[in-house]
């Protein structure tokens, strides 16, 4: 199972060429995460952060350019959980128009402590269960 999300590149996301500039992406990969917790997850970034006191920071950014996106293109952003760790979460997100892909990002995230950003682990209680719902083969888990 994948998370979906869809959005309109705007102007403000490209270079003046009319293209993405190439760090906009990586904002809007962090805008799909921020996302997913709150639709999928069911923890917005705001209960995450001032409630649970707990943060998910990208430490590892891996991206590839497939194809350029002008402002006005409309891309859905797929995001998958690829692994689980103790306290990291593996993900990949694929940025589509059409049947095309655009751009794809490997993200490594923690769950963290946003009292000493140290990490945190990813329970059987709660966490897991529900990141693991994202990962591929999920629907042959059940």
């Amino acid at each position: 199972m994948y998370y979906e999300r869809t959005k309109r590149i705007r102007f403000s996301h490209c270079d003046p060429a009319g293209i993405v500039f190439y760090p906009r992406y990586v904002e809007l990969f962090n805008e799909v995460v921020e996302d997913w917790f709150a639709d999928a997850i069911g923890v917005d970034f705001h209960t995450l952060h001032e409630d649970m006191r707990l943060g998910i920071p990208m430490v590892k950014l891996d991206v590839e350019y497939l194809a350029p996106s002008r402002y006005g293109d409309v891309l859905r952003f797929r995001l998958q959980v690829m692994s689980i760790g103790n306290a990291s979460l593996q993900l990949e997100i694929g940025a589509y128009a059409g049947d095309q892909l655009r751009v794809r990002g490997h993200l490594k995230v923690v769950l963290a402590s946003m009292e000493n950003l140290r990490p945190v682990p990813i329970t059987a209680d709660f966490w897991r269960p529900k990141f693991a719902a994202y990962m591929p083969d999920a629907a042959t888990q059940e």
